[in-house]
This record gives C-alpha cells, sequence and structure tokens, in this order.
C-alpha cells in the first residue's frame, strides 16, 4: 500500500489522524490548509481527502462533515508514517523513580508496572505476569491442609509465589512433607518450572525403575504441583480513566468493555497474540481479534529475564489515542522491566 500514496496523500492522512487524535472531531479541509505547511488551497486538500477516502483510509461521517481516519488509515499511519521518539529525561526518570523510590518485587512489581502505564498514558495499563511455567524455582514448600490434601507453595527467584492446593491418595504427615520440600529443593532450585516438569515426566516413565519411597512421594507431589503451570495473571489499572473518553461514552460499550477486562480468558488470549513476536506490537479496533474491544487500540511489548520473554505490558485506550507517546512509554518501561528483572 506505501507504494502508491503520493508524499502529499501521506502528509494529509497524517495531519488527519493527528487532528482527529488530539479534537476527537472530524477533520476539514479548512482546518488542515490552516494548520500544516502544505501550501495547498483548501479545494485541493479535499480533493486528496476525497482521493484518501476511496481508498479506505479515510472515512466522512455525513455529506457536511469532515473525515475521520478508518482502521486502515490508522494501520497505513502506524506502519509508514508515524515517528516514534524517545521518552524525555524528565519523563525517563519520573518512571524510574516510581520503581526506585521503595523496592518493588515479586507480584507488587507488576502490579506497580501497570499503575505506571495509566497515571502516564492516563488510559489504561495492562500487564500480563510471566507464566510459571517459565519463571526459576527459588524455594518449594508443601503444607498438609488435612487429610488428602496438601498445599503447594512456589516461589521464584523473582519474588513471584504461586499457590496450588493438591489432592493426594497418601496420608502424609507435616513431617514426611517437611522431608519431600528440603529434598526436592536440593534438586531442583535454580531449574524453570517448565525444565523441572520435563524432568518429573521423564523419572516418571521409567515405571519399571524401582525408586525408594521417598522418590515416589518425590514425583507424586512434584507432578501435580506442577502440571498446567502455564497461567498468566493480568493486572489492569485506570478503568476510571476511559470514563472521562468521549469515544466510551455509550454505557453499553463501557459495560462491555469492563466485562472483557474481568474475563481472564479473553485477556490471557491476547498475551498469547502479543507475546511470541518481541517488541513493540499495536492492535487497532478489531485487529485485537475481541470484539468488545473494537472500539479500542492496545499497544504492548514484551519483556524479558535471561534473554527469553517472559510476559508482555501494555495500554489499552481509544483508536484516535496518542500513538507517538504511547508507543515511546510501552516500549521504554518494556526495557526498564528487563532491566530490574535481570539484575541480580
Amino acid at each position: 500500500m506505501e507504494l502508491f500514496l503520493r508524499e502529499r496523500m501521506r502528509r494529509i492522512l497524517e495531519a488527519v489522524v493527528e487532528d482527529y487524535t488530539l479534537s476527537g472531531e472530524p477533520v476539514g479541509s479548512k482546518t488542515i490548509s490552516a494548520k500544516s505547511n502544505l501550501q495547498l488551497s483548501p479545494a485541493t486538500i479535499r480533493n486528496i481527502m476525497a482521493e484518501l477516502e476511496e481508498l479506505g483510509l479515510l472515512y466522512q461521517p455525513h455529506p457536511s462533515a469532515g473525515r475521520i481516519p478508518t482502521e486502515k488509515g490508522l494501520r497505513f499511519y502506524l506502519d509508514y508514517i508515524v515517528r516514534a521518539h524517545d521518552l524525555s529525561d524528565e519523563e525517563q526518570q519520573k518512571i524510574r523513580s516510581r520503581y526506585l523510590g521503595h523496592p518493588i518485587e515479586g507480584v507488587d512489581l507488576f502490579r506497580e508496572t501497570s499503575r505506571i502505564l495509566s497515571s502516564s498514558s492516563h488510559y489504561l495499563g495492562v500487564v500480563w505476569t510471566p507464566r510459571m511455567s517459565s519463571v526459576v524455582l527459588k524455594h518449594i514448600e508443601f503444607v498438609k491442609l488435612k487429610k488428602h490434601l496438601v498445599l503447594a507453595i512456589l516461589v521464584s527467584t523473582t519474588g513471584f509465589v504461586h499457590n496450588r492446593v493438591i489432592e493426594v491418595e497418601e496420608d502424609f504427615s507435616q513431617s514426611e512433607l517437611d522431608h519431600i520440600s528440603d529434598y526436592m529443593n536440593s534438586l531442583l532450585v535454580g531449574l524453570s518450572l517448565h525444565q523441572i516438569r520435563e524432568n518429573l515426566l521423564e523419572q516418571m516413565s521409567l515405571a519399571k525403575k524401582a525408586y525408594d519411597r521417598l522418590l515416589e512421594q518425590v514425583l507424586l507431589l512434584g507432578e501435580k504441583a506442577f502440571s498446567s503451570l502455564d497461567e498468566s495473571d493480568v493486572f489492569i489499572e485506570g478503568r476510571t480513566n476511559i470514563l472521562n473518553e468521549p469515544d466510551f461514552g455509550d454505557l453499553s460499550t463501557m459495560a462491555d468493555l469492563f466485562r472483557t477486562f474481568e474475563e481472564k480468558a479473553i485477556m490471557v488470549k491476547l498475551l498469547n497474540k502479543f507475546v511470541e513476536p518481541k517488541g513493540v506490537q499495536i492492535a487497532i479496533g478489531s485487529e485485537s481479534q475481541v470484539h468488545e474491544m473494537e472500539s479500542c487500540s492496545l499497544v504492548t511489548s514484551t519483556y524479558s529475564r535471561g534473554g527469553e520473554v517472559v510476559g508482555a505490558l501494555g495500554v489499552i485506550g481509544p483508536r484516535r489515542m496518542n500513538y507517538p507517546k504511547v508507543i515511546s512509554l510501552v516500549d521504554y518501561t518494556a526495557r526498564l522491566l528487563t532491566e530490574i528483572l535481570e539484575t541480580p
């Protein structure tokens, strides 16, 4: 598509997108003529806007109105026109100070990150925490709750804690569970939970090998504790921010959005879409493939630990959001979170 847009068509599309971002109102040719330095008459601009409309990049709500960018127009703007810039030193220091003002670790680190994204963008900040299967184990403990019911407590090297209640056939005493915990910690600490699970499954497949009773108990509890550890928690902050956005003025739209944000399965689906490619990704409207979010755009980036992508974060806002600012914010915050997670 980028090949058939002349330079002045690009500049007019850019002017329409940026004016619409600020005003939320359809943009007319007289506005573009007055605000831009294109030195084109309103009539010439109007003709070019009509061409852009024929290409599906602009839309005229009604005959007497100006034009607004379509989803396709916003995608072209993001792919070929927008110029993201680094956050200023002052903006970077403000964000960094939120982390360094008082040590944050574990789940609180991700919760604070969503707050930072929200307050800095004035939209919604969202953080998908690392999948438990990707984190590295620091400590495991088994606690007897009652007969045939055991609590497994998994603590990662980054302070992330995962609790799981598991049913067991054998009635373990707490003393036995303590012994199993010590034994498992001596063998498995420092491995990712994915590696641990693979090791345990491999050992269990050696059915003919004669294990002593302790190892049998370790395998039994380990298999239950480390199975299905692909969940990812989601933190969303700033829901009240979108109450002030005219794009979400319809109560039914607002209710649908709020319900969507509460649906963990939907939010994890978004994670699966954006965690695979590294770096900043943008979904406009229907590109998120979530019907209730077609009035929104989502700007995300991945963050890493040990060189491996472990999660994602981003900003959810109206389709007419300030993309250059939000892209820069999301990119910087993801790099800063990676830096924090990499620090011993």
